[in-house]
């Protein structure tokens, strides 16, 4: 989902003190939600007012324009749900996304970890994890508050090999498709059990692990590929892709103004994290290449010199990770955390803002919770990063999760305050839900 884990990185965390020498954003944090378990995603549909919340167990929450977090779920799966680990899992509720003609049919789609398929083969039921779904749903004729508990329709099943690196954000393009965010399929180095042992999940055309898939849901059938997909005439690929190279694409967003540039946050192996502008056909490195530098998945501190990357896009943002396995000791601001988060470009009502990018990083440290916000400013193929300070609650240092952004561009965090021998599990209630705001 959104780091690294290893019981090696976990036994030898790092304690890097954020070092004070960055510009920062002045940012307040007005609390709006709390009581939560592990809230990954805060979207509203178009022109809605309402803000959909949803938790890694299962569940979809309303919290209403007047503040109030509806007691009873809108929708929740949890039977669905591969049961969960408590002190950490990637798996469960990862994606939400409302069709743009939510108000008039209803429609809205959820992606989540179940048990693996049952038509799976004898080699996924012994070594695979799970299988990660993307389903159709719908609102209850009669409570607009509530979805159609006799409803849902599968479009998407991708078996999973290990509980990692799952991705699947979704999110509808301006275009009206469905675009469906995939990790590598989970571990390290993308390799080992269910990983192309030549190229990698992320460099294998025909996997659609480490990917952007793009799907037609309004088609006669409700499943399409569509015809402009770059590799929907290509018999070695899967037709599906949009775009390739991830490693795990931890939140996406479409810029609600602008170009409606797609973005993504990719969490990086040992050495660097990374933001990407995903564009058709794009190939954004994973595993030939590690943020801009190549990588070696035999030798994943030791950089080569050269690789082969031709075509190969450049992320717009990278920075240093702060984990143990990094080659030289880092300090201060020479990294920035250890598990990138992506975010949403604020469209909100304060004018000086608009444009920036907000994104953060899970924490610099895996046992002593330290999350960080960013923010971003965007110049073509290259941005600037500084830190955001949050000024009316010094010393915040939640784990960030995830964010998220309401029908009138304003952006929120999702964090948690669990703590334990694997921090930040989908258990114990202690997480919530902020605004930014200036």
């Amino acid at each position: 989902m959104f780091r690294k884990l290893t019981m090696a990185a976990v036994a030898a965390a790092m304690t890097t003190v954020f070092g004070g020498g960055a510009s920062a954003l002045d940012v307040k944090l007005e609390e709006v939600a709390s009581g939560l378990q592990h809230p990954l995603l805060l979207v509203s549909p178009p022109g809605d007012k309402r803000r959909f919340i949803t938790e890694q167990i299962g569940r979809i929450r309303i919290l209403h324009p007047d503040g109030t977090l509806q007691p009873e779920p809108f929708l929740n799966i949890q039977e669905k749900i591969i049961g969960l680990v408590p002190e950490f899992d990637e798996r469960g509720l990862l994606g939400l996304a409302f069709h743009p003609n939510f108000k008039s049919n209803g429609l809205f789609y959820a992606s989540y970890s179940g048990p693996i398929q049952g038509s799976a083969g004898l080699g996924d039921k012994l070594f695979f994890s799970h299988t990660n779904y993307v389903a159709e749903f719908r609102v209850s004729k009669g409570d607009p508050n509530k979805a159609d508990p006799g409803y849902a329709r599968v479009i998407s099943a991708i078996n999973w090999p290990l509980f990692n690196h799952n991705g699947h954000w979704l999110g509808f393009g301006p275009d009206g498709m469905l675009y469906v965010s995939t990790g590598d399929g989970g571990y390290a180095n993308d390799y080992g059990a269910g990983h192309n042992p030549v190229t990698g999940n992320g460099q294998d055309k025909a996997s659609k692990l480490g990917k952007m898939l793009r799907i037609d849901v309004n088609a006669e059938n409700g499943y399409a590929v569509p015809k402009d997909n770059p590799f929907a005439n290509d018999d070695e690929a899967a037709p599906e892709i949009w775009a390739m190279g991830f490693r795990n694409p931890w939140r996406c967003s479409f810029d609600m103004g602008g170009n409606n540039a797609l973005i993504c946050g990719d969490v990086g192996q040992n050495s660097w994290e990374e933001v990407d502008v995903v564009t058709k056909g794009g190939n954004y490195g994973w595993r030939v290449r590690e943020g801009r530098h190549c990588f070696d998945y035999q030798n994943p501190n030791d950089a080569p010199a050269s690789c082969n990357s031709a075509g190969m896009t450049d992320p717009v943002l990278e920075y240093r990770n702060c984990g143990f396995f990094n080659p030289e000791p880092l300090k201060g601001d020479a990294c920035k955390g250890i598990s990138i988060t992506g975010g949403y470009v604020y469209r909100g009502g304060h004018q000086s803002w608009q444009g920036k990018y907000f994104f953060g990083d899970w924490s610099k440290n895996f046992v002593f919770k330290d999350g960080q916000l960013f923010v971003a400013t965007m110049s073509g193929n290259n941005w600037t990063m500084e830190d955001v300070k949050v000024t009316n609650m010094p010393g915040w240092n939640s784990y960030v999760l995830s964010f998220g952004q309401d029908s009138d561009g304003e952006v929120y965090i999702m964090a948690t305050d669990i703590t334990g021998p694997v921090p930040g599990g989908p258990a114990g209630g202690l997480d919530k839900i902020y605004k930014i705001v200036p």
